[in-house]
């Protein structure tokens, strides 16, 4: 005899019961409804793509030790897709023509990386990513960053449970070159440190950065850079540079009033982030990693429309992270699995009233039971407190001559009967919900 298979998932992976299901159903439909308010439509796309999209753009750690690769049986070199941003911007470029401008789209998808699983790291996670396509104003970063206070408070975050950390790469790059003399064969490996600099000793940073081929002179110009404020960059940044920039022009003009914080260690590992790049950090120590972030790419879309110019920023939230965040502050909402009424028929006719009765409740969003085989009253009423129902309706043949029903309260143990026209407004307020 075969030995029983394991009942574990894959590791990495998690499975969802339904009582955490229903959690992260409620944060996410909360997060969805923030985001449509603000005008973005959803989007979807496959979870297989070509390899190349991911090592054009999408930087080296990613491709070369993270991605799920596979062949098909065409011998088409395929990946399990990583993040999301090349797909979506796959998908631009295939309305391209028939798009107006600005685009506001959203996705939620599950995401595949190979890493090993640790605290806010597995190797599948769902992420809800937002983007505007076609837009270079500040404003857009404006409305990326109001949004993402937006869509926290919505699950209960405060302001001061969170920071918004922001950059500029472009302004990075151009204090680097002019102030720490760090030229462009370097900078690429001086970024990879920086993005790591909070999470290894800085002795370890600086002798990496010695590896490269930096002099000591310029290593310790390097530490200035990254505590320099924002007022320090313009200051050392060529005007030209200093202008163009969206996170000056947000700070300078004081563009929102969300809070935000000029952080120039911000430098996101992808390689198509091209201008403003932000995380968002728990307040609290014991979420010390990002939670998420995102940043502007100046023409992903050209990848597949070579005669095509398509700005875009946009950010993603992996779910990991963000129930972390939620446990940590203690925002994670009740599972809502159980039902809240159990009708219990004591008869063919009684059934046929109690299915009626239900379909009226399931219109009103209750969650209602009706038991699959004919009970007797006592296991019914058993079964309807295993179930963890809020109340009992007994429907018998008194109850169906008199038009009532016998609501049993299974929390306060009450019983009351109740006149079948002032049913549903009954239970309605026993659930603590508002008549329609």
């Amino acid at each position: 005899m075969a030995a029983a298979l394991n009942t574990q998932p894959y590791r990495g992976t998690r499975d969802f019961f339904p009582e955490e299901m229903s959690m992260r159903t409620q944060v996410f439909s909360a997060l969805y409804r923030v985001i449509e308010a603000y005008g973005y439509t959803r989007y979807d796309g496959p979870i297989l793509e070509p390899i190349e999209i991911y090592e054009a753009k999408s930087g080296h750690e990613i491709v070369s030790e993270q991605v799920y690769r596979l062949t098909d049986r065409s011998g088409r070199e395929l990946a399990i897709r990583p993040e999301m941003t090349p797909t979506v911007a796959r998908l631009i470029a295939r309305k391209v023509d028939q798009l107006q401008f600005p685009v506001r789209w959203y996705s939620h998808v599950n995401c595949h990386r190979y890493e090993r699983p640790q605290r806010g790291r597995v190797r599948e996670h769902w992420q809800i990513n937002v983007d505007i396509f076609g837009a270079e104003s500040p404003q857009a970063e404006v409305e990326i960053f109001e949004l993402i206070h937006h869509m926290l408070w919505n699950i209960g975050a405060s302001a001061d449970s969170f920071v918004l950390r922001v950059s500029d790469r472009l302004l990075v790059e151009s204090a680097l070159q002019t102030y720490a003399g760090v030229n462009e064969e370097k900078m690429k490996g001086v970024f990879e440190v920086l993005d790591r600099w909070e999470k290894y000793p800085q002795a370890t940073s600086e002798e990496e950065l010695a590896r490269s081929g930096l002099e000591t002179h310029q290593i310790e110009r390097i530490k200035q850079v990254v505590t320099m404020s924002l007022d320090d960059y313009i200051q050392v940044c060529p005007s030209e540079v200093a202008e163009k920039s969206n996170v000056v022009q947000i700070f300078k003009n004081q563009l929102t009033e969300v809070p935000l914080k000029f952080d120039p260690l911000i430098i996101r590992a992808f390689e198509y982030y091209t201008a403003t790049v932000f995380e968002v950090f728990d307040t609290l120590s014991v979420n010390k990693r990002s939670l998420f972030g995102g940043g502007r790419y100046a023409n992903l879309v050209s990848l597949f429309r070579k005669d095509k110019r398509v700005p875009g920023i946009g950010f993603g939230m992996g779910d990991v992270t963000l129930f972390d965040f939620l446990e940590a502050h203690q925002l994670s909402p009740q599972p809502e699995i159980y039902p809240q009424v159990y009708i219990v028929p004591l008869g063919t006719p009684q059934r046929r009233e109690g299915k009626a009765l239900a379909d009226e409740l399931r219109a009103r969003n209750i969650r209602t039971v009706v038991p699959l085989e004919e009970l007797a009253l006592s296991k019914a009423l058993k079964e309807a407190s295993r179930s963890e129902a809020r109340l009992a309706l007994v429907l018998g043949e008194e109850e169906s001559k008199t038009q009532t029903a016998v609501v049993r309260d299974l929390v306060q143990s009450e019983q009351s009967t109740v006149p079948r026209a002032e049913l549903v407004n009954f239970i309605l307020a026993k659930l603590g919900m508002s008549p329609s």
